[in-house]
């Protein structure tokens, strides 16, 4: 039985396309292996959103080549996608597919290993404007299950490659991702991440359809579904209808991940971000009324190029004043090909970290505070795993609806159900809690724990 190994770097989207990648070669006969085994094939999909990215891709196929240097060596992703030349100029790459046709993966590498000659199988993504299906029944890992429902993006910030690795937006056909979604709930997943490159700009190649379409189809459609979660809305996509959808759902969670990137409006222009920070708060604003008690998560770039320090402040009070659940905090990082690293004004790191460490601060802070309105609340947790403690091997963590990362003892078997847990004590990253019980529905649940 020939054998593969996959190393993924890089986002969401990526883990799920790597599942889908592993479920081709399953079907074809294949045994997959660690990263770190004797392969006949690794497959090393690839991110390029920084330089970083770029280099670590690099290592990690020298590692793979090292490790066999007879066996195929397929490199997949976005860099792959943007940089074909440069990956081909690596000694023992074999096979290269960027972020589409993953369908010919295997033929590729069936007809390298007849002719022993490199395939440069990367196309022109810009003129693609087709979804491209790759179906994930299962997860090898997971508890909640990720959907990816539509692909690119059209909006060209200053800072970012992804539309040159990833094209154009292009949603998945709606009964496609219905048939999915109910696939995934047979198969015992209670909750489905909703993924994609943008994901809450799904439809928008569409005439008669969209987002919010696709929420309340999700919603009444999919049969045993317990919760949907959106990996990402864009304050310009929470539109009148998408807010009706969230307020009417029994099963859309407590959660939005709204990026924010600044919250200061020249900076915001320069980064070609598509709003003001008074639009942004407006929307915000508007989808609290909707749900009470949501979380709201978000991303900030420090030091973005020209930078001042009026600048910083106005996105530090703005945060402040929205009261965000959590952030995640970037250092602007220059990718290069993008107008933001070719900007002259760029930030001193000292000073770019300095900010990085306030904002780092002010996102635990607010963390803190949110956590701690729900001190002695009974919640809803959908355990994950077994938390790696000595003094209690008993210890499980899970997710909140609204997003609150809990430890409590329980057993193995509830892993992957739906249970109720009563917040002891809130904290960051933690918090801790009792399990009360099961809840009810339960019975005929397959249990997906590993």
């Amino acid at each position: 039985m020939p054998t593969v190994a996959f190393h993924t770097l890089g986002c969401k989207v990526n883990h799920y396309e790597t599942e889908g990648i592993w479920r081709m070669f399953k079907d074809h006969g294949y045994e997959r292996v660690e990263f770190d085994r004797q392969a006949d094939v690794y497959v090393i999909n690839t991110c390029t959103v920084t330089n970083t990215g770029d280099k670590k891709s690099r290592q990690v196929i020298r590692r793979a080549v090292r490790k066999n240097p007879e066996g195929v060596i397929c490199v997949t992703g976005c860099y792959a996608q943007t940089s074909p030349g440069e990956i081909m100029e690596i000694p023992g790459v074999d096979v290269i597919v960027g972020t589409q046709n993953r369908k010919q993966m295997i033929n590729y590498i069936e007809e390298h290993q007849k002719t022993r000659e490199p395939i440069n199988g990367v196309s022109n993504i810009m003129k693609n404007r087709v979804f491209e299906e790759m179906d994930v029944p299962e997860f090898t890992d997971r508890t909640r299950a990720s959907l990816k429902i539509q692909e690119g993006c059209n909006n060209f910030c200053t800072f970012c490659i992804i539309p040159w690795s990833r094209g154009l937006l292009r949603s998945r056909d709606p009964e496609n991702v219905i048939i999915q979604a109910q696939r995934l709930v047979d198969a015992g997943y209670k909750e489905i991440v909703l993924t994609g490159i943008h994901t809450a700009g799904y439809g928008e190649d569409m005439n008669d359809y969209n987002f919010a379409k696709l929420l309340k189809e999700l919603e009444t459609k999919v049969d045993g579904l317990k919760r949907i979660r959106i990996s990402s809305i864009e304050a310009s996509q929470i539109t009148d209808e998408v807010i009706e959808a969230l307020d009417k759902s029994e099963k859309i969670v407590r959660h939005l991940h709204i990026p924010l990137q600044s919250g200061s409006d020249t900076v915001l222009q320069r980064m070609r971000r598509k709003y003001s920070s008074d639009f942004y708060k407006e929307k915000v604003d508007k989808i609290k009324k909707a749900l009470p008690g949501l979380a709201i998560t978000s991303d900030v770039i420090v030091g973005f190029p020209g930078e001042t320090h009026e600048e910083f402040m106005e996105t530090y009070n703005f945060i402040k004043e929205i009261g965000y659940s959590e952030l995640h905090v970037f250092p602007f990082s220059r990718r290069t090909g993008t107008p933001a690293a070719r900007m002259s004004d760029q930030v001193d790191e000292e000073v770019k970290n300095d900010r990085v460490h306030q904002m780092i601060e002010l996102s635990n802070q607010l963390a803190k505070e949110y956590a701690s309105e729900y001190e002695n609340e009974v919640l809803e947790v959908i355990p994950e795993e077994r938390v790696q403690d000595e003094t209690n091997p008993n210890q499980l963590v899970g997710y909140t609806d609204n997003y609150l990362k809990v430890t409590f003892t329980g057993t193995p078997d509830i892993i992957g159900k739906i249970v109720r847990v009563k917040i002891d004590k809130s904290g960051y990253p933690y918090n801790q809690g009792t399990f009360v019980r099961v809840m009810e529905d339960e019975k005929n649940s397959k249990l997906i724990a590993k």
